[in-house]
């Protein structure tokens, strides 16, 4: 393994800090900066762009950003051991590095960016991976404050995220995402990679913003999605009763025959349903 700057390597960082995974904040570190690097070229280029990452542990892709040209990285970090192993790669990288001791789930990295091009690029936890991407891509105003997400997923999520219509891992995270992202898989990396190694494969998953999705109110999506493949083996006439009202007229003007199943339903059709269902819903 090759360096990529004259910090030392990554396990012995790990012994000085006793920064030992966690179970219980999904950790699993990289320790491979060569593939950090990989990750890192893969998020590029990172011209004017201030990237935001999350969980960066004992900081293997925090440094592979600042190498490979980050203008400006925060790295937001819950596990307060990893603050001080953390502050010594901004030492390396003076006024390029800001550490944040907070929770992704809760902080705003906005107000920190000052108006600058941000991008997201982490080694998620896996504990709290699907909620931030949720929240990430149901950002307001839209299009969003980032200009792309670069994100690590077990392998069966990412599957999920990029699945097209038709498919098995087709559902209600594929429509939630597609609706407003293009996602793709850019490559695996192996259990081996990771210390304590997982059980599964993962995935760096790219999402691009569109700049102008259909038109869509978010919860009525949420919603009806929820529905629909919350017993994805039913037909929707049936499985749509759910949202509490008979579905026939609803899925008659959506132009989709009452027995499709939610798995045969793009995201333009499931739009086109959550439209109708929001006129239903009585005025707040």
């Amino acid at each position: 393994m090759s360096q990529i700057d004259d910090l030392p390597p990554l396990r012995d960082v790990i012994r000085k800090h006793d920064l030992a995974a966690r179970k219980s904040l999904g950790q699993n570190f990289l320790l491979d900066l060569n593939l950090t690097m990989r990750i890192a070229r893969a998020a590029g280029p990172y011209d004017d762009v201030t990237v935001v990452e999350v969980g960066p542990g004992p900081g293997g892709l925090t440094r592979a950003l600042l190498s490979a040209g980050a203008m400006h990285v925060i790295a937001i970090e819950r596990d307060s051991r990893a603050i001080a192993a953390l502050n010594e790669i901004s030492g390396r990288y003076p006024g390029r590095l800001t550490v944040i001791e907070d929770d992704a789930l809760t902080f705003d990295p906005r107000p920190l960016l000052q108006g600058r091009r941000a991008r997201i690029v982490a080694n998620l936890p896996y504990n709290i991976a699907t909620p931030l991407l949720i929240s990430w891509l149901t950002a307001e105003p839209w299009p969003p404050w980032y200009d792309r997400l670069v994100l690590m997923f077990q392998r069966e999520v990412a599957e999920r995220i990029a699945a097209s219509p038709g498919s098995k891992a087709y559902g209600r995270l594929s429509v939630l995402t597609q609706w407003r992202m293009s996602p793709k898989i850019l490559f695996d990396i192996s259990p081996k990679a990771f210390m304590p190694q997982p059980k599964v494969t993962s995935s760096l998953v790219e999402f691009l913003p569109r700049p102008d999705p259909l038109p869509c109110d978010r919860r009525a999506l949420e919603k009806v999605t929820e529905a629909a493949f919350g017993q994805r083996r039913k037909m929707l006439r049936q499985s749509l009763k759910y949202l509490g009202r008979d579905p026939a007229e609803l899925l008659e003007q959506s132009g989709i025959a009452g027995t499709a199943r939610a798995e045969e339903i793009p995201v333009e059709g499931f739009v086109r349903m959550a439209r109708l269902y929001a006129a239903r819903l009585p005025s707040s």
